[in-house]
């Protein structure tokens, strides 16, 4: 698909094939083999001080309340470090926007207003105006916050959500949206951004790739390693040695989660926040 077919319809197209293609992945992810090291976490902050390199983390509350938790498995520090160091040596900064996330956290962030309220206006618009059925939006979903503990890798510890700064300006490094976009500007694929959106995305993509993080194909700020969408993206048929864990706060201890595919929030509680959002939207 050319960026030059610009059109509503071939918007709506795209958005379904790569919504109902990401579902079916999310699906894969559900069935992947999990051997949890309960490797413990290091904080970010303070492992880039150690390393003299310049990175910046979101001051934002990504849940009302709640301050981000820049925690990352252990194992995984050496490779960031080199990627923010790469990034500084080529004149930019990494922008560390999320990484581990609590059960909490997760569950909140899946039915967050601002959030939802996108997804819900998005398939409104698929569906041209009707009102989304409850399953479609939680296809939809699954795609975008995960709804369950194994699919939401930042429960794992192993993914980072980010944005690229100049390291001159500090002006973000135009990937055609800011994060947190929910539209078909989302997938890392989408043909509707320019060439030097696409070459962003490309070079960002291919620095973090060399040091073993691996680009979610439907966020274009996400990478992961280690854990199930890294190893079933890339094909390495190993099991994966970070799946969803609970951290202690206090002794960093960790412990994996039971029953990781149950959801996050029933069925019940999404459709009584598709009922409020619909209201919203009106």
């Amino acid at each position: 698909m050319s960026i030059m077919n610009n059109s509503d319809s071939a918007r709506r197209t795209f958005w379904q094939q790569i919504m109902d293609e990401g579902f079916e992945f999310m699906e894969s992810v559900k069935l992947y083999p999990i051997e949890e090291s309960c490797e413990d976490f290091t904080f970010l902050p303070g492992a880039v001080d150690e390393a003299h390199v310049e990175v910046e983390f979101s001051d934002s509350h990504i849940v009302p309340g709640i301050d981000r938790q820049f925690y990352l498995r252990s194992g995984l520090i050496h490779q960031f470090v080199a990627a923010a160091q790469e990034l500084n040596d080529n004149g930019f900064i990494l922008k560390v926007e999320d990484v581990y996330r609590t059960r909490t956290m997760q569950k909140e962030l899946a039915v967050k207003q601002s959030i939802f309220d996108k997804v819900v206006e998005r398939v409104q618009w698929e569906l041209s105006g009707g009102i989304p059925p409850v399953q479609t939006l939680i296809r939809r979903l699954a795609v975008l916050v995960a709804q369950c503990p194994k699919t939401g890798t930042h429960m794992s510890g192993s993914a980072i959500d980010i944005s690229v700064l100049h390291r001159d300006s500090g002006k973000e490094v135009n990937r055609g949206a800011p994060y947190l976009e929910m539209s078909e500007l989302t997938p890392m694929n989408t043909p509707f951004i320019d060439q030097e959106c696409k070459r962003n995305r490309d070079s960002i993509n291919a620095l973090m790739h060399k040091h073993n993080f691996i680009a979610y194909p439907y966020e274009f700020w996400h990478y992961s390693s280690g854990d199930v969408l890294a190893e079933l993206i890339e094909n390495t048929g190993k099991p994966v040695r970070y799946g969803a864990v609970d951290r202690n706060p206090e002794t960093n201890e960790v412990s994996a989660i039971e029953n990781p595919l149950i959801l996050l929030n029933s069925v019940h509680e999404i459709t009584r926040r598709i009922e409020q959002a619909l209201s919203r939207l009106r």
